[in-house]
């Protein structure tokens, strides 16, 4: 047989494999592929019909992905979460009967920061994370080990359009609060309303369009040389100042 499931990785790597999978409903996050034709233009077709997402890759990331084994061009990469919609997530503070609590994470494409904003939103009482289905981390492995188990409790929904999602929370009463050095003193932002607080990139920050739908801005005081910090530290900041004035 000259295709497998990666043991170690739990990855799907090979074409048959990777076809069978996604025909049967498989937790696919991300297919990895290099190059066009025959197969691979099959896989491509049939994960864009189930609206999975597709990377191009190197064969230098395949083999890793693959752990060794004949990767054929492709590796599917199982999601060890499922991802629920924005209304699950809308669903959670209705329910509890407390206003939402939302962190929207723009762009975020380090695993490790994304689990560790999920870890720290688990802690502060956030209702779930919103996360674009483009260039942002999902969960994978890593994620789900750097957030310490958190990512099995805190409801993660992966959008195509973050921007038309926004809209969404606005039309169900939420304030959008981006988080840029432009911004207020976030020791003088009223969080005690419904909040959904974006998270930039690690780069770039906040993206110009997400900038633009955002209702209020807020920063950090930087008092030293630098004038950043990593964004899950920045994020789990703003999260508690969230939490301290609600409590």
């Amino acid at each position: 047989m000259n295709t497998e499931i990666n043991e170690k990785s739990k990855n799907i790597v090979g074409r048959n494999p990777v076809i069978e999978a996604i025909k049967s409903g498989t937790q696919i996050d991300t297919i990895y592929i290099d190059g066009n034709g025959g197969s691979l233009s099959l896989i491509r077709r049939l994960a864009k019909e189930k609206d999975i997402v597709v990377k191009d890759a190197q064969d230098k990331k395949l083999s890793q992905l693959a752990g060794g084994a004949s990767h054929q061009g492709v590796v599917a990469v199982g999601a060890c979460g499922k991802y629920v919609s924005v209304e699950d997530i809308l669903d959670i503070s209705r329910n509890k009967g407390t206003k939402p609590f939302i962190i929207i994470c723009d762009e975020i494409e380090d695993p490790h920061n994304l689990g560790a904003i999920i870890r720290t939103a688990e802690t502060a009482g956030a209702d779930g994370i919103i996360i674009p289905k483009r260039r942002s981390a999902s969960l994978n492995a890593t994620v789900f080990k750097t957030s310490a188990g958190a990512a099995s409790y805190v409801p993660v929904a992966r959008v195509s359009n973050l921007a038309s999602c926004i809209d969404t929370l606005k039309e169900n009463g939420i304030w959008i609060y981006g988080t840029d050095a432009s911004g207020s003193d976030y020791c003088k932002t009223d969080f005690t309303g419904s909040v959904a607080l974006v998270i930039g990139s690690e780069g770039f920050g906040i993206s110009r369009l997400i900038q633009k739908k955002c209702d209020f801005m807020v920063k950090l005081p930087m008092l030293g040389k630098i004038n950043s910090l990593n964004a899950s530290v920045a994020a789990g900041i703003f999260m508690y100042e969230v939490l301290r004035q609600r409590c």
